[in-house]
């Protein structure tokens, strides 16, 4: 595993989804259930997405030439920068209408199943699967993207079902996404720069 690889894809994972719903879907679940199960049911959710998305990307390197991978990554950028100013446009809707996520039953078992399943469905097509898969296909080492992935969506969720109320009071989740858009921008021409090399 290549630690350098695993910490940028962490930074960039960390970033993307730490305002997103799945972390307000963790919160509010942990309003009502237990949070270690609620944090438990979406680790599992956050493993299988990852899995799939590092299988996707790697399967994409495969597939195609070098300079048409890069392309693709720097496509895959750009959509990002794209969705994440989407969603900073629906957060600063949702400022005046919020709108709860589904919220699971007490007992653990049940909780921790609810979580995986609502996480499990709201991360299809989410931002930071479509990373994932994109980082898996431009670094070319599946293991250390999975592993640095995993690990951002692990510590989003834990930090959700621990202090999310709190750390909704502080952060500007506009902003976040704002720059998110912004270095995804980045990323993407600088991978559409290597395809054109």
């Amino acid at each position: 595993m290549n630690l350098a690889v695993i910490g940028a894809v962490f930074a960039v994972i960390f970033v993307g989804e730490l305002p997103d719903k799945t972390m307000v879907a963790s919160l509010v679940m942990s309003t009502r259930g237990r949070p270690f199960a609620v944090w438990l049911g979406s680790a599992g959710a956050f493993v299988v997405h990852v899995v799939i998305a590092t299988t996707l990307g790697t399967v994409v390197f495969h597939l195609l030439a070098p300079q048409v991978v890069d392309a693709v990554v720097a496509v895959m950028f750009l959509v990002g920068a794209g969705l994440a100013v989407v969603e900073a446009t629906r957060e600063h809707r949702r400022k005046d209408h919020p709108e709860p996520p589904p919220v699971p039953p007490s007992r653990p078992g049940r909780t921790a199943a609810t979580a995986f399943a609502v996480i499990f469905a709201a991360e299809w097509g989410d931002l930071t699967q479509l990373l994932t898969a994109n980082m898996a296909a431009h670094y070319r080492d599946p293991l250390s993207v999975a592993t640095g992935a995993t690990l951002a969506l692990w510590t989003v969720s834990a930090i959700a079902v621990t202090g999310g109320r709190w750390l909704g009071s502080v952060i500007d989740v506009v902003a976040i996404r704002i720059g998110t858009a912004v270095l995804l921008t980045g990323l993407g021409l600088y991978a559409a720069w290597t395809a054109l090399r």
